[in-house]
């Protein structure tokens, strides 16, 4: 036991005999590092405002594109400004619209316009979107290009190659094709459902491409999700091309008395471009008033 003690007590004994000298050591090492860390201070300093300087120059940079942005909305405001003031209106709509049967339905801001009218006890809607001027290039026009592209290739019809660069050169001359307008038709008569007509509307031409018949006539909107998946559940009826021609004929027939005729299948695709044209320009005024604000 008593060594123990000794044991113990023995670095006690040393710890108290160079706490004088560690006071000491602590002391100069305390100012060493204060003097450490007040350099250490003096040289992150620069630093720092170096940090500041580069987060004015950003602020600064991001002024000059904003202005720079608003510039250019603004050029091309007054360019679309000056195009719609110096062409003045189709008149193949506003004939349309003064003469014909149906009332326009068009909400700034969206994509769809729908023409209504009524025809005894039927209502019939017409509807169309502007979104087929931006679809038309990849969906229809590259693939039309290409096939055409691919028969002159293959020679079928034996045409020598003198002809085909005589005939080309023709074709430069001429009219772009019109973009192919598609426009959903519903006559409905109360408590009989509704009849829904998928067509096209192009080169002044109605081409039906489908004819569906809907016991519930909120069927033919597909207003809701419900609607839509009702709607898609529902027997479509053969493809309009296979009935019989007789039959063909007489639904053409049927849908011109309604109003979907020549003047219709003109009217639409210059609507749509004024309307994208109107659609576009406000665009650019809104994006405009973001950026500025």
């Amino acid at each position: 036991m008593s060594l123990r003690s000794i044991t113990r007590s023995a670095p006690r004994a040393i710890s108290r005999a160079s706490s004088t000298a560690a006071v000491a050591r602590f002391q100069t090492a305390s100012r060493t590092g204060s003097f450490l860390k007040t350099s250490t201070a003096s040289l992150l300093r620069p630093q720092q405002a170096s940090a500041f300087s580069t987060t004015i120059f950003r602020r600064a940079a991001d002024v000059e594109t904003d202005e720079e942005l608003s510039s250019k909305l603004a050029s091309e405001i007054a360019f679309e400004q000056e195009v719609k003031d110096n062409e003045p209106m189709p008149a193949s709509i506003k004939d349309f619209l003064e003469n014909g049967p149906f009332e326009i339905q068009d909400i700034p801001g969206q994509e769809e316009v729908v023409l209504t009218r009524t025809y005894g006890n039927e209502k019939i809607t017409v509807s169309f979107s502007i979104s087929d001027l931006q679809n038309y290039d990849e969906n229809m026009y590259d693939e039309d290009a290409a096939l055409a592209d691919e028969e002159d290739a293959d020679g079928a019809d034996g045409r020598s190659r003198g002809q085909n660069i005589e005939e080309s050169e023709e074709d430069d001359g001429a009219d772009e094709p019109v973009v192919p307008c598609r426009l959903n038709v519903v006559v409905e008569k109360p408590g009989k459902g509704a009849l829904t007509i998928e067509a096209i509307a192009q080169d002044g031409a109605i081409v039906v491409e489908n004819l569906f018949y809907y016991k519930d006539a909120k069927l033919a909107h597909g207003a809701s999700a419900d609607a839509s998946h009702a709607a898609q559940n529902s027997y479509p009826g053969p493809p309009f091309g296979s009935l019989d021609e007789d039959l063909q004929i007489l639904m053409e027939r049927y849908l011109e008395e309604r109003g979907i005729t020549h003047a219709l299948a003109v009217f639409v695709p210059d609507y749509m471009d004024v309307k994208e044209q109107k659609e576009y320009l406000s665009w650019l005024d809104n994006v405009k008033s973001f950026i500025d604000a």
